[in-house]
C-alpha cells in the first residue's frame, strides 16, 4: 500500500507536467509556430552549454529554499504564507551586518548566514506564537508579514543604505561573495547549501522520531494531542525551522547573485515555493526537483522568446498549467470513489491471477 501510494506521488507531477507542456504545445501551434522547434530553442536555453546549467541552477536555489520552507510547515499541518518576507527580512539582516561589522572573508559569509537564518526564524516564528497563543489565523498573519517586510526593505535601500542617488543599497564587500565553482560553470556554491538542506530536511522528516511526530501533529493535531506529542511546540518549531530556512535562502541569494538590496528583490519567490512544495507532494527531495523544472522554464524563456518570437507569457501558462494539474489531481485522488477504486483494484486483480 506505501509503495503504491508513493507511486501515485510521483505519477501525479509527472503527468502534471506531461500536460502542461503540451497543452503549451497546442498554444504555439496556435500561434503559427512549430512546437517541437519551440521546445528546443527552451530546452537549448537551459542546457545548451555548462554555462546555461549552471545559471539554471543558480535560478532554482532561491525556488529550493522557499519551496523547502512551504513543505516543513505543511507537513505539520499549518501554513506558513510568509517566506517571502522571512526570504527578505534574512537578505535584510545579512545587508547591515556586512556593511556595518567589517568582518569580510570566510567568516563574514558565514556568519552573515547564520544571521540571515536567525532572522528569518525569528520572523518565522512571530505567526506561530500568535496561533498558539491567541488561535489567530496563521496564514493571514504570514501574508501580512510579507507586506511589512517589503516596505521595511524598501526603507532600507532608500534610506538607512542607499547608495548614493540610486535606490538600492550598497553592494556587499568583494570578499564575503559566495564563489563559483569555476568561470566555465558560474554555479555559486550556495545552490550546494540548498541541494544540502533538501536531504537533509528529508531525512528529519522521514527517518527521524522528532520528524515522524512532527508529520502526526499535521495528519491529525487532536490524536497527537491525546497520545502526549506537545501540539504546540512542534507547530512553532515548524514556523521557525520554515522561517530560518527562507531567511536562509535570502542570505544565499544576497551573497550568490543580488549583492545588493533593490526593488523587486525576492519577489514572488515565497508563493512560488508554496506552489512547488505542493505539486511536488510536500517531499524535500522533490521540491528540489520541481524548483529545478520551474528554472528550466524561467531560463529558457528568453531563448524562446529570441529564437521564436514567442512571447515569455506562454512559459507562464505552462508553468500555471503545472500547478493547476498538480493540485487537481492529487485533490482528485483524495475523492472517496477514487480511493475506493484504488483499494479494491488490486483485490480484484489477485481473484483473477
Amino acid at each position: 500500500m506505501k509503495q503504491k501510494d508513493n507511486l501515485t506521488k510521483i505519477t501525479v507531477p509527472v503527468i502534471s507536467i506531461l500536460f502542461a507542456f503540451v497543452i503549451g504545445g497546442i498554444i504555439i501551434l496556435c500561434l503559427g509556430k512549430n512546437p517541437l522547434q519551440a521546445y528546443g530553442y527552451l530546452f537549448s536555453g537551459a542546457f545548451g552549454s555548462s554555462r546555461k546549467i549552471a545559471q539554471t541552477l543558480v535560478i532554482a536555489c532561491p525556488l529550493i529554499f522557499t519551496g523547502l520552507t512551504a513543505a516543513i510547515s505543511y507537513k505539520c499541518g499549518v501554513f506558513n504564507l510568509g517566506g517571502e518576507g522571512q526570504f527578505i527580512i534574512g537578505a535584510i539582516a545579512s545587508i547591515f551586518f556586512v556593511t556595518k561589522s567589517g568582518m569580510e572573508g570566510m567568516p563574514g559569509i558565514l556568519l552573515s548566514l547564520l544571521i540571515g537564518a536567525a532572522s528569518g526564524a525569528v520572523w518565522g516564528a512571530i505567526p506561530g506564537i500568535l496561533k498558539i497563543t491567541r488561535g489567530l489565523n496563521e496564514m493571514i498573519v504570514s501574508i501580512m508579514l510579507n507586506y511589512v517586510a517589503a516596505l521595511f526593505m524598501g526603507y532600507v535601500y532608500t534610506t538607512l543604505l542607499r547608495d548614493g542617488s540610486v535606490p538600492q543599497t550598497y553592494a556587499i564587500p568583494d570578499s564575503t561573495k559566495i564563489g563559483v565553482i569555476s568561470k566555465s560553470f558560474p554555479m555559486h556554491w550556495g545552490v550546494g547549501i540548498a541541494f544540502f538542506l533538501a536531504f537533509a530536511g528529508y531525512y528529519f522528516l522521514f527517518h527521524t522520531s522528532k520528524g515522524f511526530k512532527l508529520r502526526a501533529v499535521g495528519f491529525n493535531a487532536t490524536a497527537s494531542f491525546f497520545n502526549g506529542f506537545p501540539v504546540n511546540r512542534y507547530i512553532l518549531f515548524s514556523f521557525i525551522i520554515s522561517g530560518g530556512t527562507a531567511g536562509l535562502g535570502g542570505s544565499v541569494e544576497l551573497h550568490g547573485k543580488q549583492l545588493r538590496l533593490m526593488d523587486g528583490f525576492g519577489q514572488g519567490y515565497g508563493f512560488d515555493g508554496v506552489a512547488i512544495a505542493l505539486i511536488a507532494q510536500l517531499n524535500p527531495i522533490g521540491t528540489t526537483i520541481v524548483a529545478f523544472i520551474f528554472a528550466v522554464l524561467r531560463k529558457g524563456a528568453s531563448t524562446l522568446q529570441t529564437g521564436m518570437q514567442v512571447p515569455t507569457a506562454v512559459v507562464d501558462i505552462i508553468q500555471a498549467l503545472v500547478i493547476i494539474f498538480a493540485v487537481a489531481g492529487t485533490a482528485l485522488l483524495k475523492l472517496p470513489s477514487i480511493k475506493q477504486y484504488f483499494s479494491r483494484h488490486p483485490v480484484k486483480k489477485e481473484g483473477i491471477n
